[in-house]
């Protein structure tokens, strides 16, 4: 089989994309599958590269020399990349581990319709709602699974009557202090910032807008960080709990992938109930949002023990510390397993 993986992009998320690339790559059995390894710049630029695993990992990859411009020719009748020297490159199936913008929210996924060929993950639609937070929240109040209290703000009004919309947070949540800042449709916690009074609101949203033109207030919900970690097409799996150990005052970007104190473990100290409780909520959002492939859905359980949805992840990550593949290999899964199944995964949906 002839497989792209595809990594980098302009997103905030680039270096985390080219690392869980790495991953994966390590993980292909190279017998079964010619791989072609296509990076995208921060730019924008695609290239096809030869480019070491550890150059990849380093973000070192864009200045091999032998870096190839290369194109898609988007008629199915081909589904094939071009280089910039003529070379003609047939796929068969791709993996985009592109986080963020662009890779995540439907952008690639389009594209790859287009070609109409098989690539891991959730379609279109499905991944457009999955990456703006405040279309998974409108979809997930459907499954009747609680969620944090939270008000969708629009850059727009904000930009225009900033005062109004500060008044109409602090209403909203009824003055209450701590509160979380986040852009719709980010991850990795870009953007995301912790406010403790209403003077620090104002940063907040003007830091949050930067990565998107909406953003959302949220209460703050102490208790736990659990994750679950699905599998499949129209019968999917879900795996025991995970917890996150943040070692920041909440689990950002830095306590992610920069504090080596920061710990993923399997969950601790839950009832069989409630293990079973993550599990089928985790499957419940899963297809209520449509998704297919893979997907991480993240919850807090609060001090009330009541489960509360916080967002699902369409293209976790798979670095050395990321949760999705942790849970599979407790469930049995090796990491090469686990890549198998999400191509098998990617042919079957397109068939």
């Amino acid at each position: 089989m002839k497989l792209a993986i595809i990594f980098g992009g302009k997103s905030p998320e680039h270096e985390i994309s080219c690392k869980s690339a790495v991953t994966i790559l390590g993980w292909l059995d190279k017998s079964k599958y010619e791989v072609l390894k296509i990076g995208i710049t921060k730019e924008g630029d695609w290239l096809l590269t030869e480019a070491p695993l550890e150059d990849i990992k380093n973000c070192k990859w864009e200045n091999v020399s032998s870096n190839k411009k290369i194109f898609i020719n988007p008629s199915p009748k081909d589904k094939e990349f071009i280089t910039n020297d003529g070379n003609k490159y047939l796929i068969d199936c791709v993996f985009p581990v592109l986080h963020g913008e662009h890779g995540e929210d439907g952008d690639i996924q389009g594209l790859l319709e287009l070609m109409e060929i098989p690539y891991v993950g959730p379609k279109v639609k499905s991944s457009a709602c999955c990456m703006d937070k405040s279309f998974t929240k409108q979809i997930a109040s459907s499954t009747g699974i609680k969620m944090a209290k939270h008000i969708v703000i629009n850059k727009f009004d904000f930009e225009k009557d900033k005062g109004k919309t500060l008044t109409e947070i602090e209403s909203f949540h009824n003055g209450k202090f701590p509160l979380f800042v986040k852009p719709c449709s980010t991850g990795s916690s870009v953007g995301v910032s912790k406010v403790q009074e209403t003077k620090d609101l104002k940063h907040a949203l003007v830091e949050s807008f930067k990565y998107d033109s909406k953003s959302f207030v949220e209460e703050m919900v102490v208790g736990r960080e659990i994750e679950v970690a699905v599998l499949g097409n129209n019968n999917p799996k879900a795996t025991l709990p995970g917890e996150i150990i943040s070692a920041g005052e909440f689990y950002d970007y830095d306590s992610k992938y920069n504090n080596p104190n920061s710990v993923a473990e399997l969950a601790i100290n839950l009832t069989e109930d409630k293990i079973t409780d993550f599990r089928e909520s985790a499957i419940k959002l899963y297809e209520a949002l449509n998704c297919k492939g893979m997907a991480r859905v993240d919850f807090f359980l609060n001090k009330e023990n009541d489960i509360i949805f916080n967002e699902i992840n369409t293209i976790p990550g798979f670095t050395n510390i990321s949760m999705y593949p942790k849970l599979w290999n407790e469930e049995g899964l090796t990491g090469e397993e686990l890549v198998e199944e999400l191509i098998k995964l990617a042919v079957d949906n397109e068939r």
